[in-house]
């Protein structure tokens, strides 16, 4: 307890008291580097770490090959030439059937599962930089056989392989964002990651729209063609990357990190603060027995981080976002016209694309447990209204319900991603130890491309007119399942903004609260003692 107030005087504690309270949890060198940290204003960030911002957009560039590919052929099941080469006659059209459907959209989540567990072996081997080179390199390879097929066979062979390399982005991209952006513009650089789904999605969706009234192979063949595009860019780049500064310290590399530490910063940061800083974490971590293998993910203190990164990760799919690699197909049966479907394909990703970037400052304004709540809420308001919205009579020969219906779906994936989308990446690249990070986002994206296996199965199913034809009733199912996410999300995410990486490892080795995070502090001194706020 501290000393009483006397007449009105309130006693203070020492200064020095207070700066060595905290010396002892980080260490002097890491303590001012952290004060430096809390300081540092986006804007100033912008100004001190140009390199950091480019190079860590440079590695998102493969999460567009990775929404690219699914978007496409989700868009090219609805394409005329397509499905007359890949596809069958079902009542005087030709239409591709539900079981291939659900085949050649596996290769995408499969490949997540299988991709982004192993890839976290070679991260830390070869480090961040070679890995990613390694993987571009196969996926250009892999174009081919996408490129040069006639046949369903052939076609659903390359989707399955391609889909193992492309499942490594996901987790190559928010671990060197998040290993390489200082905490002023953290979320904004690992939210950038939603952006880049949203813009392959929309190259997609522009594509197919661009060639779908081609009659002959180069409907389909032309888009395949243009993923090329990506590696030539990326492997164009990899010379000048640097590493990761954070895999060069566990590798004991400590010259090379600070190097690396340099050239993502301007040459007035004291980068020997930041590397302190960045040690003293480590240490950390080894005393908090965090361990380094997926196993560890699992034990007494990473499991509450690692759920929460499955929970945030799965529950975009729960949610409905897997509809958007249907959704020229899903607006076709719902009533509207070819043309007009693939229209509002387009539309449907722009909205999403402008939201995204609205969501940088959305997160920097409000932090992310309540963006991701609110968004959430949201979404599965919207959800609802569209299963109700099918439930009205004459629905056929009513345009005016199947309009509103792909407008409401239009801003369900407008609030998706100024929300969740994004903050998703934020948080499950926060919460997770740095020792274990490349594991635990590794395990996040494989526990949400297994529900997207299950939605890839099901929705075909779900929508497809020659089997349950549910239309906008598929509404219902996902806003149902919202609205448990709803539940688990408002008493397990914590609010993350504004805390350094050492910082957050002491709050969940303390067990700190969900609810306690925005304004729990590390240490705080009353008479002269320290103690847990």
């Amino acid at each position: 307890m501290g000393k009483p107030e006397e007449a009105g005087v309130v006693q203070e504690s020492p200064p020095d008291e207070a700066d060595i309270a905290a010396k002892e949890v980080f260490g002097e060198d890491a303590l001012r580097a952290t004060e430096r940290e809390h300081a540092l204003t986006f804007f100033q960030a912008v100004k001190l770490y140009p390199a950091a911002m480019g190079w860590s957009a440079f590695f998102s560039l493969g999460v567009i090959m990775t929404a690219f590919d699914p978007q496409l052929l989700g868009s090219l099941f609805a394409e005329h030439a397509f499905q007359k080469d890949f596809g069958y006659l079902f009542e005087g059209e030709y239409i591709i059937s539900a079981p291939w459907q659900t085949a050649l959209s596996m290769g995408n989540p499969i490949g997540q599962v299988v991709g982004a567990v192993l890839v976290g072996y070679p991260m830390e081997w070869w480090g961040r930089r070679w890995t990613f080179a390694g993987c571009v390199t196969l996926t250009a390879s892999f174009i081919f056989m996408q490129f040069f097929t006639r046949s369903i066979v052939v076609l659903l062979v390359g989707e399955l392989i391609g889909g193992l390399i492309l499942g490594t982005y996901t987790t190559i991209a928010p671990t060197y964002a998040s290993e390489v952006c200082p905490m002023a513009f953290r979320g904004q650089l690992t939210a950038y990651i939603n952006l880049c789904f949203v813009t392959g999605q929309l190259l997609a969706s522009g594509v197919i729209a661009g060639t779908s009234k081609i009659d002959n192979h180069w409907a389909y063949s032309a888009p395949f063609a243009m993923q090329w595009l990506w590696p030539i860019i990326i492997l164009a780049g990899m010379p000048f990357a640097p590493e990761s500064p954070w895999w060069l310290i566990r590798q004991g590399r400590l010259e090379e990190a600070e190097k690396s530490l340099n050239r993502l910063s301007s040459p007035t940061i004291d980068n020997k603060l930041t590397l302190a800083m960045m040690i003293e974490t480590d240490k950390l971590e080894q005393e908090m027995e965090t361990g380094t293998t997926y196993l560890d993910c699992f034990n007494k203190s990473n499991w509450r981080r690692t759920e929460i990164s499955i929970g945030v990760y799965a529950t975009q799919v729960f949610s409905g976002i897997y509809l958007v690699g249907f959704a020229a197909l899903f607006f076709n049966l719902i009533g509207l016209d070819n043309d007009k479907s693939f229209d509002m394909s387009v539309g449907f990703l722009a909205v999403g694309w402008v939201s995204t970037v609205l969501s940088w400052v959305a997160i920097a304004k409000f932090g992310r447990r309540r963006i991701y709540n609110i968004g959430l809420t949201v979404m599965t308001i919207l959800m609802l209204l569209i299963g109700f919205l099918d439930l009205a009579p004459n629905y056929l020969n009513r345009k005016s319900i199947s309009w509103t219906q792909c407008i409401l779906l239009i801003i369900w994936n407008g609030v998706f991603d100024i929300s969740i989308g994004p903050v998703a990446y934020v948080l499950f690249c926060e919460v997770s130890a740095t020792k274990v990070r490349t594991k635990t986002i590794a395990v996040a994206t494989a526990a949400q491309a297994i529900v997207g296996i299950v939605m890839t199965v099901a929705i075909p199913y779900m929508i497809n007119p020659d089997q349950a034809n549910w239309r906008g009733k598929v509404g219902f199912f996902f806003g149902g399942l919202s609205v448990l996410c709803l539940i688990w999300s408002y008493f397990r995410i914590p609010e993350t903004k504004g805390r350094t990486y050492e910082e957050l490892d002491l709050m969940f080795e303390r067990k700190v609260k969900t609810r306690a995070f925005k304004n729990y502090k590390i240490v705080e001194i009353a008479g002269g003692n320290m103690h847990e706020a």
